[in-house]
């Protein structure tokens, strides 16, 4: 049975925490966003938790430097989100989540994305009490970060080659079973952003549902189907794993995502130019430029892409199976600088 997160859209929806959150609270978010937000919420909150990292070790040290809480609310992207789902497990206190923006599935998800030693990790288990869209809260972030979350559904793209590849060459892992009726589920979800990629485009409110629909189920898939990360992940975020473990830096999720699917799509032969049109259409910004990256930083992840598989203990990919070479890293930058 496909369980997913309770989820209220509406408006005006921070406001109405101080009326019914279990106190002490406390809000984890971030510190460009508090100031905006301070007013919503009354003296039985214990001061925000500012994320200011998400290396297990420091969010360690954040959690066990808390008061006694009896409840916390996310507020924010991944990273507060992701931080919040940290809190409710270790101190096992009810989860209220809010995300500011469509950028990432993490309101959806029961894990926390950690870093260890700079690769990522996905530990501990929260489930909130709902998950909070207010569409109003949802259009006013920057319309990068509302269209970047279109890269957690169009993962599935090459994710479904990734598992398809792996059961025909052998290499599938004896837990992961290739399963079609995972992968049909997926579809649904990736069908509804291509559907909708215009109103996305748009932050109305069709599409701000139509993607958080999507993201719901995909931020769910994980635990729904016994742990399995194929039909949902694949090497397009091994790309993005290798960005961040060579550079030190964090991105918009979406981004670097999106710019491994379109990578691994040409690796993988899959379609490439349709991809990269619905990309195109929902205006997610995946170019590295506009990521703050050079082709040299792409190049250099793509080069270590099959050690950093090996060295997280990654599944197996296009990314394992075939080779990246010089000309592909040449072809492929041409091809998205066009």
């Amino acid at each position: 049975m496909t369980e997913l997160f309770t989820t209220v859209y509406g408006r005006g929806l921070v406001d109405e925490f101080k009326e019914y959150v279990h106190r002490p609270y406390v809000v984890a978010t971030m510190a460009d966003l508090w100031p905006r937000f301070a007013d919503s919420f009354d003296d039985g909150h214990v001061g925000p938790l500012l994320v200011r990292s998400m290396e297990r070790s420091e969010v360690e040290r954040d959690v066990a430097a808390l008061p006694e809480v009896n409840a916390v609310i996310g507020l924010g992207g991944g990273q507060a989100l992701d931080t919040a789902k940290y809190i409710a497990w270790k101190r096992r206190v009810p989860l209220f989540q809010v995300p500011t923006a469509m950028s990432v599935n993490a309101a959806f998800a029961q894990r926390a994305a950690v870093r260890m030693d700079g690769i990522v990790r996905y530990v501990g288990w929260a489930v909130p009490e709902a998950v909070y869209v207010d569409f109003d809260l949802i259009r006013s972030a920057p319309t990068e970060l509302n269209r970047s979350g279109v890269g957690d559904i169009l993962c599935y793209h090459t994710a479904h080659w990734d598992w398809r590849m792996a059961r025909d060459s052998g290499q599938m892992e004896a837990r992961w079973p290739y399963d079609e009726r995972l992968v049909e589920e997926a579809r649904v979800a990736f069908d509804r952003v291509v559907e909708n990629a215009a109103a996305i485009h748009e932050v109305s409110d069709v599409g701000i549902r139509a993607l958080m629909e999507s993201l719901r189920w995909g931020g769910a898939a994980f635990h729904n189907s016994g742990w399995n990360p194929r039909h949902i992940e694949g090497a397009e975020h091994f790309v993005f794993y290798a960005l961040e473990y060579l550079t030190g830096r964090p991105f918009i999720h979406g981004q670097p995502v999106t710019l491994g699917v379109l990578l691994m799509s040409a690796l993988q032969e899959n379609r490439q130019e349709w991809i990269r049109e619905v990309a195109d259409r929902v205006g997610v910004s995946y170019r590295p430029e506009q990521m703050g990256l050079t082709w040299d930083d792409v190049a250099a992840a793509l080069r270590i892409l099959p050690e950093h598989v090996q060295r997280a203990g990654l599944w197996h990919t296009v990314a394992s199976q075939r080779p990246i070479n010089e000309e592909f890293i040449a072809r492929t930058r041409e091809w998205l600088q066009a």
